[in-house]
């Protein structure tokens, strides 16, 4: 116990070595040497600097894409790791063990804090974990980039009673988080730049005054929108536009960073729609203002829904799309399917849908993998059954399409669903979820699916029926801070997620089972022990009965369980 306590409080004598795995290329085979780690001097650290000790970590399906992908993966594009290595890792809880002088005043030895890991530093992002080292290491230093980033320090104090792999994974629990606290612009971007495009001959339309646009580009509106409604904005006036015409004119009107809104007056016409969505910026909307129907499924670029946030609104007036968009949080007591509910992270959107004080009264969750999505019934079915939620576990693989219909329609009704989250970056997924969307539904696109991702989808309903489309990808600073509380607060079990755990030497054996979706939760690795191999949470029985013995039902990771762990192990 003194160990133990010397330790929580940062004490111990600091090792003469580091140890930390290396990624030198493309490939598994190029994470470490040998399947070893590194043994690098510890770090040296400035007068601005801190030295971290990593406490746990958790693996993700994240770190397994760049070490596949090596020096072309985007966040690291053209790095030389042969000679300039990264260490991966993210999802990272720390401990302070050494200050720089000028840094005294802010921060002490002993101090945790878990890191924002998506980083901004003078507008450029290096994440921690990309271009910054990461934590599949021992120890690590933390520089003005963490301390002194864009949006302040990317560093999230943690309570000292709280578990170092409790506190871990609260970053891939920020990413669900996250996704639930999308809210739609109500009304056209304040300062940007618009175009409204229509034939000439059309209704009268009105433009709410608030919406006010920097700029606005009109194409062929003819007398439909009275110019005095954008105030002081800028009137570009052009003829029609064509396809081939858009690339020019975003170049010439927005730098080809893409419109801010798009306004679609009258028309329907799906190749004119997709045309005008690959020119919407970051965080573009556009509006259909339209009553009849397209006359067949739109093409649209899924990937950049979940990664660019571009949002497709409409309704019969122009204010009307924006003032029906809702935000991602579920509905209480609606309906919810989640597809791909069985992997890691879809076990904890089910696991918070079950969780949550006023979440959905009916749940679906559906995954191709039987053990996995029987792992998931196993942890969840009986919180759902002593709140009286009506959940239900498919699996369209193995039981075919008639059980998944009856179950639909079991738990809809016949009327669609209050909201679907997407978990699997399958483009015929996303478009079997926007079909069984209720009126006003919100289909929530959670799957990484890479920009240029293309999936057919009915845009009518979009603005005949208030049904949205949104997408969200990682986290921010306040996301992590909120995510951090709850799980302090005990109003979220982030331990519930843990699957398999192990030391520092089980980290490449921990990427490949992620890599093979060989558990069916987390793994968290504890950097500070050595030889403890990958073990999963039930054969802990027989590796460290004393551990296995403070499981909550010989399954579920604790707080006392990783003390025990830590008392024996360290």
């Amino acid at each position: 116990m003194d160990r133990l306590r010397a330790y929580r409080g940062g004490w111990l004598e600091l090792p003469a070595e580091n140890l930390a795995w290396q990624l030198y290329g493309a490939g598994l085979e190029n994470l470490g040497r040998n399947g070893q780690p590194a043994r690098l001097p510890m770090p040296d650290y400035g007068p601005r600097e801190l030295l971290a000790r990593v406490d746990a970590i958790g693996i993700c399906a994240s770190d397994v894409k760049l070490i596949a992908q090596g020096p072309s993966h985007p966040r690291i594009t053209g790095r030389d790791l042969a000679g300039d290595p990264v260490i991966p890792g993210h999802e990272v809880s720390l401990t302070i063990v050494g200050v720089g002088d000028d840094l005294q005043d802010r921060f002490a030895v002993g101090q945790r804090y878990v890191v924002q890991a998506d980083i901004y530093y003078g507008g450029v992002n290096i994440a921690y974990g990309y271009a910054l080292a990461g934590g599949m290491g021992q120890y690590g230093v933390l520089g003005k980039e963490i301390l002194e980033g864009d949006e302040g320090c990317y560093l999230i104090p943690v309570k000292p009673d709280t578990g170092y792999g409790e506190a871990a994974l609260t970053e891939p629990w920020a990413c669900v988080v996250a996704s639930y606290r999308i809210s739609p612009r109500q009304t056209m971007k304040p300062g940007g730049v618009a175009l409204f495009v229509g034939p000439p001959a059309l209704p009268r339309y009105r433009l709410p005054r608030h919406f006010r646009p920097a700029k606005v580009v009109l194409a062929a509106v003819g007398e439909s929108i009275g110019r005095s409604t954008f105030g002081s904005a800028e009137i570009i006036e052009i003829a029609p536009i064509h396809g081939p015409e858009l690339t020019a004119l975003s170049q010439e009107q927005t730098g080809g960073r893409g419109f801010d809104d798009i306004v679609v007056l009258g028309r329907t016409e799906p190749e004119l729609i997709e045309q005008l969505g690959r020119h919407l910026a970051k965080g573009g909307v556009l509006n259909m203002v339209a009553t009849g129907p397209t006359p067949r499924p739109v093409s649209i670029d899924v990937g950049r829904v979940h990664y660019d946030a571009t949002l497709y609104v409409g309704g019969s007036e122009i204010g009307e799309g924006y003032g029906r968009s809702r935000g991602s949080e579920l509905i209480p007591g609606g309906s919810a399917w989640f597809i791909g509910a069985a992997g890691p992270m879809g076990q904890m959107h089910v696991e918070r849908a079950v969780q949550m004080k006023n979440g959905p009264s009916r749940i679906l969750a559906t995954d191709v993998d039987a053990a996995r999505l029987e792992a998931l019934r196993d942890r969840v079915e009986a919180t759902a059954k002593e709140k009286w939620i009506d959940i239900r576990f498919v699996n369209p693989a193995g039981e075919g399409e008639t059980a998944l219909a009856a179950a639909v329609e079991a738990l809809t009704g016949g009327a669609g669903f209050d909201d679907i989250v997407v978990l699997a970056p399958v483009p015929a997924l996303i478009e079997e979820a926007c079909s069984r969307l209720a009126d006003g539904g919100v289909m929530n696109i959670f799957a990484g699916v890479p920009r240029g991702t293309i999936a057919a989808l009915d845009l009518s309903s979009v603005y005949l029926r208030g049904v949205r489309w949104v997408g969200s990808s990682g986290s921010r600073p306040a996301d992590l801070e909120y995510t951090l509380h709850e799980a302090e607060s005990g109003n979220l079990a982030t331990n519930r997620s843990v699957a398999a755990i192990g030391g520092i030497d089980a980290v490449w054996d921990g990427v490949k089972a992620v890599k093979d979706a060989r558990f069916p939760g987390k793994i968290v690795i504890f950097p500070q022990i050595s030889r403890l191999p990958l073990v999963a949470l039930p054969d802990l029985k027989d590796v460290l009965p004393g551990v296995y013995a403070r499981l909550d039902a010989g399954r579920f990771w604790t707080r006392a369980a990783e003390e025990e762990l830590l008392r024996e192990m360290l």
